[in-house]
């Protein structure tokens, strides 16, 4: 399946948006944000600041990381995040998928993560419990 690129933020806002089944005015106070200003932001005029992102990121339910890498403000090939905010990315520019299902495998994606994310920190404790247990069983034997 090919993915479909969306150029500039402003077209993936509109994007985002309209499979949100939201008027420009709804996603506007949904942000706290002016019409006039989004309309600018949606048409490439105004670059927004990435409390705005955050807001639009927050109002569209979608990642303010996916946003602020659109906006050039992150670099997706930088940090620990890279290949979070690429597949992040790839599920919203997916055309197929509905906004329901979008927002389901991103909240499946994120759980996974979170619980992988669990399972590295709890790994030195399953080892040091695992060694106590060692420990103990040699004692006994001795």
């Amino acid at each position: 399946m090919k993915v479909r690129s969306i150029g500039t933020l402003g077209d993936y806002v509109r994007e985002q948006r309209r499979n949100a089944e939201l008027s420009l005015r709804q996603l506007a106070d949904l942000a706290g944000v002016s019409n006039p200003y989004l309309s600018q932001i949606e048409r490439g005029v105004r670059k927004p600041s990435a409390e705005v992102l955050q807001q639009l990121a927050k109002a569209l339910r979608v990642s303010a990381e996916v946003l602020y890498v659109r906006a050039g403000l992150l670099d997706p090939t930088e940090g620990d995040g890279e290949q979070d905010i690429s597949v992040e990315m790839a599920i919203h520019a997916d055309p197929i998928l509905s906004v329901r299902q979008k927002r389901v495998l991103l909240d499946i994606y994120s759980s996974f993560r979170r619980e992988a994310d669990e399972e590295e920190t709890s790994e030195p404790e399953r080892e040091s419990t695992t060694q106590n247990r060692a420990v103990r069983h040699a004692r006994q034997e001795d």
